[in-house]
């Protein structure tokens, strides 16, 4: 159903790859530029979702963003509990690398576990001492894996996807008793300095909210460029309806331009 929330995206065609044996799909647009790239990491709150259920979403991204979008199918939890999504993230980023794409040409991003996984990867690329990526943008990112946010409860009459106890039980699949404040699992835990730009996406109604609006303020203490954008009445990652919904398609826009604007500079 997630998958076939947007409309079938124009002009774009898809080809399975392994990048640097992450499986992967790319999203290619026609005229679009050869030389930017998205890697995008899906949602699924660590344990369920694929690159095939977003084929649809990051179509429409590679069409908005002027680029190809590699859509990374990193492992999942209870299988490979983490650290192993942020591995293959990092991976997948080395392999653009090695393939020829400038890091500065390279943005990356994903949707609520993906999100939070999207950040991750950015500490990791800085922690490993590898070229930083030339932005981040994370949508309704799942960033405080202990649902400390006040949004969780204040929200919770008008969230129709996300509540405590679903997270709760995706956290525990996915940390195996690892700490739920480890910065690489957590990012809302992470020194976040020296990051590259970040463009934060989120719903007004989430139970994540919170999560989005603490990362901004956090991020902006130590000197990132951030932009957060709160979507009035939006449920949780409501971007995947773009095409039938205008809020998203309106959203989705606005990463593409995002998107395109940091790889330009």
């Amino acid at each position: 159903m997630l998958g076939e929330l947007a409309t079938e995206p124009a002009r774009v065609t898809w080809t399975e790859v392994s990048a640097g044996g992450v499986p992967s799909l790319w999203a290619i647009p026609a005229d679009g530029a050869t030389d930017r790239a998205v890697l995008y990491v899906h949602g699924g709150g660590y344990v369920i979702g694929s690159a095939s259920i977003y084929r649809r979403f990051t179509g429409h991204l590679a069409n908005a963003a002027g680029c190809r979008v590699l859509n990374v199918d990193y492992r999942l939890a209870p299988e490979s509990p983490h650290p192993a999504a942020v591995e293959d993230a990092v991976i997948a980023y080395r392999w653009l690398l090695d393939e020829g794409f400038a890091p500065s040409s390279i943005v990356i991003s994903g949707d609520s576990a993906g999100g939070g996984l999207t950040v991750a990867a950015l500490l990791k690329i800085r922690d490993d001492g590898l070229p930083s990526p030339a932005g981040g943008a994370p949508l309704s990112p799942w960033v405080d894996l202990e649902g400390t946010g006040d949004s969780m409860t204040l929200n919770a009459d008008k969230d129709l996807i996300v509540d405590f106890a679903g997270l709760k039980t995706m956290s525990d699949h996915f940390l195996q008793g690892q700490s739920a404040q480890d910065p690489l699992a957590a990012p809302l835990h992470a020194d976040l300095t020296g990051l590259p730009p970040l463009y934060i996406q989120v719903g007004g109604d989430e139970t994540l909210l919170d999560d989005s609006v603490r990362l901004a303020a956090k991020a902006e203490l130590v000197g990132v460029d951030v932009t957060l954008e709160v979507f009035p009445e939006m449920q949780h990652v409501f971007q995947v309806a773009v095409g039938n919904m205008p809020e998203a398609t309106d959203a989705v826009a606005k990463l593409g331009a995002w998107i395109a604007a940091r790889q330009r500079a």
